[in-house]
């Protein structure tokens, strides 16, 4: 009786939480948000610890891409399924078109963890970004994004003053938050 009712609390509990989630989202699954922001050093061998909690969040594998604004953006497999679907009814006869995607997809490739829950990041990708050694790496909802210490520091920088007027720009919109 006891192990019956704890199955059953236990499942409820799962239905609650399940619907819970899809009520709230309008979606029939939710992907956990990546958020948060972690400083690393890469080795001489290209190898960044990616932060433990985003690591059940990209799977086994994943990819990895030259990022807008210097940076790297890192993509679920899923996610990176739904960009490359939207890559793919963009019209080749547009030179806009053709340039994003050669920049976008020519530095992409697919990446595992070792077992130590690093990864091995190309020498042209580090390059890109502009890593040295030390870099940071941030949750941004569907991906991460890794940038140069430097870069990041200087974004930071020309950004903040801006931010509250980015803000309200965004969410002043008629938007249902």
């Amino acid at each position: 009786m006891s192990f019956f009712l704890l199955f059953y609390l236990q499942k409820l509990t799962i239905i609650v939480i399940f619907t819970y989630v899809v009520v709230k989202s309008g979606k029939k699954w939710v992907m956990p948000m990546l958020m948060g922001e972690f400083h690393h050093n890469i080795d001489e061998k290209g190898r960044l610890i990616i932060p433990n909690k985003f690591r059940d969040v990209l799977g086994e594998s994943f990819i990895i891409t030259k990022g807008i604004e210097n940076c790297l953006f890192v993509y679920p497999q899923n996610e990176w399924n739904k960009i490359v679907s939207k890559l793919e009814k963009l019209p080749f006869t547009k030179k806009d078109a053709r340039n994003f995607m050669r920049f976008f997809l020519a530095g992409a490739t697919s990446i595992e963890f070792d077992k130590q829950g690093r990864v091995n990041i190309s020498s042209n990708l580090i390059e890109y970004a502009g890593i040295n050694k030390e870099c940071i790496v941030i949750g941004v909802n569907d991906r991460l994004e890794i940038w140069s210490k430097e870069n990041w520091d200087k974004f930071i920088l020309d950004n903040e003053e801006s931010l509250s007027d980015i803000a309200e720009n965004l969410f002043d919109r008629d938007l249902d938050l």
